[in-house]
């Protein structure tokens, strides 16, 4: 902040700054004296939200014992807890262009330190279709969003699947769920998922849990005690609960 602050040192870019923004929990006015201090404009209305909010970071505290994430209205992971950390796998090892659902669904690669979801080919169609008109309806609410714009083109050009959905696609809206997760270390651990939407920043709160006493509620206690430990087999710091 000092040095922001002196103008000393390269200017950061608008991520970085957005980044730093989440991890000293700022609020919208402290964020856009953060930007002015940098240099940089502070983001514009009718662009896709990508900073999480003290009140929201206190939730995602709050709920340590399951995994939960935060969500732009563009599908970007902003923000994750320890425990989403040990369920999915750490998000900061993951570059921030990639830290995307809707990117990771098409056109990401299968990572054995990762976990997966394990879905039928019915349910794999089902919710790609869901994850394209999401983000069609993202598009349309933030026409002049160049992130939401850059993301649709990159999507388009590297998977044809989408590129098809996207053409062809009807409208569609994700639904509570449950979720059948492949982790590398505990075998398949199906869960409920709630996504809970935080209206005026149109950001999206993905939380599993299961239900008390349940084996998966079981599977969930190890995985507070596991950590990231299971990515490399060492003794890892489990996942910080703001993405880097």
């Amino acid at each position: 902040m000092v040095r922001l602050e002196q103008g000393r040192g390269p200017q950061p870019s608008t991520q970085v700054l957005a980044s730093l923004a989440r991890a000293l929990r700022l609020d919208d006015d402290a964020r856009d004296e953060l930007f002015h201090l940098a240099g940089s404009p502070p983001p514009l209305p009718g662009r896709v939200d990508e900073h999480v909010r003290p009140s929201v970071q206190r939730l995602l505290d709050r709920l340590s014992d399951l995994p939960t994430m935060v969500l732009s209205a563009r599908a970007d992971i902003l923000a994750w807890n320890a425990m989403a950390s040990a369920l999915l796998g750490d998000w900061s090892v993951v570059p921030r262009r990639q830290r995307n659902t809707t990117w990771q669904r098409f056109l990401g690669t299968p990572d054995p330190r990762r976990s997966r979801v394990a879905m039928s080919q019915e349910e794999h169609a089902e919710t790609a279709a869901q994850s394209v008109a999401s983000l069609r309806a993202t598009a349309a609410r933030y026409p002049d969003d160049p992130g939401v714009r850059d993301l649709v083109s990159e999507l388009r050009r590297g998977s044809p699947a989408f590129d098809e959905l996207w053409r062809t696609g009807g409208p569609g809206a994700w639904r509570m769920t449950r979720k059948t997760i492949e982790h590398p270390s505990l075998g398949p651990i199906t869960l409920d998922c709630d996504s809970l939407h935080v209206l005026d920043c149109d950001q999206t709160v993905i939380v599993y849990s299961a239900e008390p006493g349940s084996p998966e509620a079981e599977s969930l206690a190890l995985l507070r005690v596991l950590g990231t430990q299971w990515m490399d087999g060492s003794e890892l710091e489990v996942g910080r609960p703001v993405g880097s």
